[in-house]
């Protein structure tokens, strides 16, 4: 029996081998999936309602088709390996969040959910790229809208961190997994969107209602064009 042992070396090899290309490929195929995930919910908001987002310095907020080739940019990075960058810039909270529950207005029409803001954080400005958190919201929102009740909030607040965007829905909490592959990375995209921006996203139920709320810094204030004094 002892003499089998070195012959059965290269059978045991060749399973080791076969079961890191298994994971690997496991892994590959995740990371195209969620990429994957990030192309279809824009281009699903473009084709159930108008193109949005604006234009105008700190007020620009990405579209339909700028989140498209956000999750292009994606794709091309799981394929090869090199992640999309995040690219932060002091951008209106307002205009951002505003941008978000327009381009899911006519989706959840279309299920019958209303969808309401609450702004409560003023004139905010926050440190963030566009593209990324409007990915994150756009992720929240639909998940609302999909899993949840008929009523679909979203609320935004100051606080110790910076400003607190709070999505909540009358309805059960998404699960991050699913059996089907193409589904359950919105969370996951959510959560990483969140630490790339210093940021944090927690989920909870409160009674029967779901509360995700992803937290974002605030843009330091401009330096002053004032001279300065001898």
């Amino acid at each position: 029996m002892w003499e089998l042992i070195p012959a059965l070396w290269p059978l045991v090899a060749a399973m080791a081998l076969l079961a890191v290309v298994r994971v690997r490929e496991s892994r590959r195929r995740s990371r195209l999936n969620r990429a994957l995930h990030e192309l279809r919910r824009p281009l699903q908001a473009l084709a159930l309602g108008p193109p949005t987002g604006f234009r105008r310095g700190a007020a620009a907020t990405p579209g339909s088709l700028d989140l498209a080739l956000a999750a292009l940019e994606d794709l091309d990075g799981a394929v090869n390996g090199t992640p999309a960058p995040t690219r932060p810039r002091p951008i209106a909270g307002r205009a951002l969040i505003s941008a978000a529950v327009e381009r899911w207005r006519a989706p959840a029409a279309r299920a019958g959910r209303s969808l309401k803001l609450e702004w409560r954080a003023g004139a905010a400005v926050v440190m963030a790229d566009p593209s990324r958190v409007a990915q994150a919201l756009d992720n929240l929102i639909a998940n609302a809208i999909e899993h949840g009740g008929l009523r679909v909030r979203v609320e935004a607040a100051l606080c110790a961190a910076g400003m607190r965007v709070v999505v909540a829905n009358d309805g059960p909490a998404a699960g991050d997994r699913s059996p089907d592959p193409r589904r359950g990375h919105g969370l996951e995209v959510v959560r990483e969107v969140a630490a790339a921006h210093g940021g944090r996203f927690a989920l909870r139920s409160e009674g029967e209602a779901t509360v995700a709320a992803l937290e974002l810094p605030l843009a330091p204030p401009p330096l002053s064009s004032a001279p300065i004094a001898a």
